[in-house]
């Protein structure tokens, strides 16, 4: 069978999704819903290093003020009597008065490496800065629960490639960013007929195979997209339409616990405040539609929001009127059911940096351990290898 060029294509864009497929989303075709009152994630990856200090301000510190003259944030909206918010996050701090935002500061890992690349393998992977894993701790986690629990856990991503964070040894999570396009795709006659195609050859067979799999998943994931209307509107970003369709399926009785969103990039050496303005106002706009819609269907409560950043900048400013790669930064968490609201620890110490570099104080695995245990109900050792503890916010 020859195959065109187009046909090509289309074949390997739909393959890089079905590549990523866990064997165990075949189950999805047996309409297992999540467990009532089931607890549900959804991670929002900050790309490219977020500048944390012009994040969360310090506005009672001098050393902020002094190191970054031209780029310093002077009207953030007041948390307390030394800290404010980005004024482009104005939906955070109604949140953070409600007693639906946490924010972890400083956290990071030891011996940080400044590369976007391995920095985010790191933070995906919960790896030490001198350690190398092929998969990623959600991914873990999904290898982990599908051994033992009674309906299969599924997470999804919405991008059109899948993260490290979301794969396994055993079992991978699903990429696609947008399902009625993935749908269409896999509807075409030229995909149909791999249901009925075989191959001698062992790994062309296992391909098609993948791939007649994904097109009934996809058929699947589709109709549970829409199968629950919103009557909120949503911005007309990217991220914004990106949190509609997580709304859509959370809505549904599709059995997925863990989604996966990002944005960016936040690489803002030059001219950072405006960028980094944009994008927040982009992320406040999608994320206030996107709780909006979890309160009015009553399932805010069961749904955790995290926010991370493979790492910080310096302190200071540079020429360029941005910030270069750094260290530290912080986390944000929104939810309903949040056990401790607002700010969770102290801000950056200033005076006590490494090269002009934040010292972390707080190890983002441990951020994950707590998320696998105490919102995930996972074991948490068995999937990061930590044993140093939790927190208790969640």
């Amino acid at each position: 069978m020859l195959i065109k060029r187009r046909e090509f294509l289309k074949i390997s864009s739909l393959a890089t999704a079905s590549l990523m497929m866990p064997n165990f989303l075949k189950a999805m075709t047996l309409d297992e819903a999540l467990e009532p009152n089931q607890k549900i994630l959804v991670v929002l990856q900050f790309t490219g290093g977020n500048d944390g200090l012009n994040t969360i301000i310090p506005t009672k510190n001098d050393i902020y003020f002094k190191e970054r003259n031209s780029i310093s944030i002077k009207d953030s909206l007041v948390l307390n009597d030394e800290t404010g918010i980005n004024p482009a996050l104005s939906y955070f701090k109604e949140l953070f008065d409600n007693g639906e935002l946490s924010v972890m500061n400083n956290v990071g890992y030891p011996d940080p490496d400044k590369s976007h690349f391995r920095s985010m393998d790191i933070w995906h992977s919960a790896s030490r800065s001198d350690e190398f894993l092929e998969t990623g701790w959600l991914g873990r986690f999904l290898d982990e629960e599908c051994y033992r629990c009674e309906h299969p856990t599924q997470a999804l991503e919405v991008d059109d490639m899948l993260s490290l964070a979301l794969k396994g040894e055993n079992n991978k999570a699903f990429a696609f960013k947008d399902p009625k396009r993935l749908y269409q795709t896999s509807q075409e006659k030229y995909f149909k007929s791999l249901y009925d195609h075989h191959h001698d050859d062992e790994t062309v067979s296992y391909l098609y195979q993948t791939l007649g799999s994904t097109i009934n998943n996809a058929d699947y994931i589709f109709e549970k997209s829409k199968s629950k209307k919103t009557d909120q509107t949503y911005p007309n970003s990217q991220l914004g339409k990106d949190f509609k369709t997580v709304a859509s399926l959370i809505k549904s009785d599709i059995n997925t616990q863990v989604y996966y969103l990002s944005v960016g990039s936040f690489d803002t050496h030059v001219n950072q405040n405006e960028r980094q303005s944009k994008l927040f106002s982009d992320i406040n706009e999608a994320v206030k539609s996107f709780v909006a819609d979890l309160k009015s269907n009553g399932i805010f409560n069961d749904v955790l929001l995290m926010t991370f950043s493979e790492f910080g900048r310096r302190v200071a400013q540079n020429a360029s009127n941005g910030t270069d790669h750094g260290t530290a930064n912080q986390m944000f968490f929104i939810s309903g059911g949040l056990k401790k609201k607002g700010l969770l620890n102290a801000l950056p110490d200033l005076q006590k940096l490494n090269e002009g570099d934040l010292i972390y104080t707080e190890d983002f695995r441990k951020v994950y351990a707590t998320i696998l245990k105490n919102w995930l109900k996972a074991d948490s050792s068995k999937v990061l290898g930590w044993k140093n503890g939790i927190y208790d916010f969640i």
